[in-house]
């Protein structure tokens, strides 16, 4: 598709036959005057006299046990980077949309003008009774680090930056596929991670959880190797400072079993992708473009296992796989925050669901003849109708065995 023709559809796409892409629907009638008489005046005090004398019954009695909230200040938006609250609006109405289709949660686009952390923080807490859990969306680093952790402090709901660990979650999960196919293990896997931002510190943090040792691990930023020598920029990057004379990418990436780039196009050259260990993996998640162009990785290395970002090629990294369901998994036993247990729990249940086959409807969606665990599937699509049951049931079940559900199954 020409890129003309892709930017005239979107347009019309979001402007008819009415503006944006999402809405709000009645769930009760309202159609009588008994029905009004209930759903407003005089019957709605009954309710909120109830939740006045045990706010818990919010829950029972509202919306906001189903209710999320997609919080942003548009200041790190897709590639698009600080385009501000306004226009990162159409993203947020999709995230609010992706919600509702893959596990029926309503969720409300709430863009903050807010430069400041304190401010966006005191913001969001003020306006936290609405909601039944906080996706925090598109926020620069690293704000976004100090944003999460006060909200999670002060709140008593599921608080959490998307693109640190949807990210993270699906990454993990595909990569400990990956490793199983090219016969490594993620214990002694030498990985390279381009990109210190949310998505790359959450990645590397999730991967050490999972057993991944911080020696093996270089993080390199637009200015090379994070390392000890120099002092930090900040304490969420320089925890993966690494004791190395090496100091570029392509230092880092000889030799590594891995290579995980959420950063931009074109800064993993064939040169360097030679280089790297036998039978390598390749994470370029840089949207829309990859750090390295995919038809140019599979030419170069034949014992490549590549995934990306984009929806054409295999092995697509999309956080829609995780998000939806972490959420669903929470607020169906009323979690009072997500936890590392939950994020693992998500990560197993990605890594059996892969290797289970694959109902006939995907195929059909995708108009494959067969799907199944190997090279060119190393995370299930994002269509799969098993993702809301079982990664949800698992989510819930590890908030149970952790001690942050109120509620259970």
């Amino acid at each position: 598709m020409l890129i003309e023709d892709l930017e005239s559809q979107a347009l019309a796409y979001h402007a008819d036959p009415q503006p944006g892409k999402i809405a709000i629907s009645i769930t009760k009638p309202l159609n009588t005057q008994k029905a009004l008489s209930l759903a407003y005046s005089p019957g709605v005090a009954v309710p909120a006299k109830e939740i006045a004398a045990d706010p818990s019954k919010a829950y029972k009695y509202t919306a906001k046990g189903n209710l999320v909230g997609i919080i942003t200040n548009g200041s790190a938006v897709l590639g698009l980077g600080n385009i501000g609250p306004l226009a990162s609006k159409p993203v947020m109405e999709g995230k609010a949309a992706l919600f509702k289709m893959f596990a029926g949660i309503d969720a409300i686009d709430i863009e903050i003008e807010a430069d400041c952390p304190k401010d966006f923080i005191e913001t969001v807490v003020r306006i936290a009774p609405t909601f039944g859990g906080i996706n925090l969306e598109d926020i620069a680093s690293p704000h976004c680090f100090e944003i999460e952790q006060a909200l999670i402090k002060r709140l008593n709901i599921p608080v959490i930056h998307d693109d640190q660990h949807g990210t993270a979650i699906t990454v993990a999960a595909g990569l400990q596929n990956a490793l199983e196919l090219q016969g490594k293990t993620l214990s002694q896997a030498k990985i390279t991670c381009v990109g210190a931002g949310a998505a790359g510190i959450a990645i590397l943090q999730l991967l050490v959880l999972l057993g991944a040792p911080k020696d093996n691990i270089l993080l390199v930023d637009q200015q090379g190797i994070i390392h000890k020598d120099d002092p930090p920029l900040h304490a969420y990057s320089h925890q993966f400072a690494a004791q190395t004379s090496a100091r570029t990418l392509a230092e880092a990436v000889a030799e590594a079993d891995v290579f995980i780039g959420v950063a931009t196009a074109n800064l993993l050259t064939p040169q360097m992708l030679k280089t790297m260990a036998p039978n390598p993996i390749v994470f370029a998640l840089s949207n829309p473009n990859s750090e390295i162009d995919p038809k140019l990785a599979y030419t170069t290395r034949e014992d490549l296992i590549l995934a990306t970002g984009r929806s054409d090629y295999p092995n697509q990294v999309n956080n829609a796989l995780v998000f939806p369901f972490l959420f669903r998994g929470a607020l169906d036993v009323r979690a009072t925050r997500i936890n590392d247990e939950m994020k693992i729990a998500a990560v197993q249940a990605l890594i059996k669901l892969t290797k289970d086959p694959v109902p006939q409807e995907v195929l059909n969606a995708y108009e494959e003849q067969e799907l199944a665990f190997g090279v060119n599937y190393i995370l299930p699509k994002i269509i799969d109708p098993r993702l809301k049951p079982v990664l949800s049931s698992a989510i819930s079940q590890a908030a149970i065995q952790s001690g942050v559900a109120q509620k259970n199954l």
